[in-house]
């Protein structure tokens, strides 16, 4: 059960336009950003952040930004996360059977060896400890330039801070997602856990 509902009226008619910017974006309403409406400098705040890291000026694939932070999310635990992202995939043009196999990322002809790298590091870094190595940061300058990069690490830091807000309060995972994660990641092991 979700342990803190979402703002009451007064704090989500004050960020009514941020909330419908958000709704347009993702194509349902987030319960995550409900709730950080009860401190509507706090939404504000995530949304600038996540809107300079998976905005139109990413020099990075919307799929691969998506894939990435199901990865990162899916090693720190957060269903409602993992859900969304690959909801998210999916609907950036990932292929469904590409999504299914996401955890064999590493020998799956469905990737590529860029997408191993970037997606090598999204499950070391996502977990805690942290375990990612220099080599890791290797393997990934073959693929990719240092601004890229930085779009990677900031995609899994963005995730992280999602990760802890939605498992810390059992966020109610929304219908699309859900259904979603429902049909394509039962293979996987995902399962509901405390989002339902």
């Amino acid at each position: 059960m979700t342990r803190i509902q979402s703002a009451p009226v007064d704090r989500m008619d004050e960020v009514s336009n941020e909330l419908q910017s958000l709704a347009t974006a993702m194509g349902f309403e987030a319960n995550s950003f409900k709730s950080m409406a009860h401190r509507p400098a706090i939404l504000r705040g995530f949304m600038a952040l996540a809107g300079s890291i998976l905005g139109p000026d990413s020099n990075l694939d919307k799929g691969l930004r998506q894939m990435i932070a199901y990865i990162s999310s899916a090693a720190s635990g957060c269903r409602y996360c993992q859900a969304h992202t690959s909801h998210g995939a999916e609907v950036a043009g990932v292929d469904v059977k590409k999504l299914e196999s996401l955890w064999l990322f590493e020998t799956s002809d469905l990737f590529d060896d860029r997408e191993r790298a970037a997606l090598s590091l999204a499950l070391a870094a996502g977990q805690v400890p942290n375990m990612a190595t220099d080599d890791h940061f290797s393997t990934l300058s073959n693929y990719f330039s240092d601004e890229e990069i930085t779009e990677i690490v900031a995609v899994i830091s963005l995730f992280g801070f999602l990760n802890r807000w939605n498992d810390t309060l059992a966020t109610q995972l929304e219908k699309g997602p859900l259904t979603f994660a429902e049909t394509h990641l039962k293979e996987s092991g995902w399962e509901v856990g405390n989002h339902s």
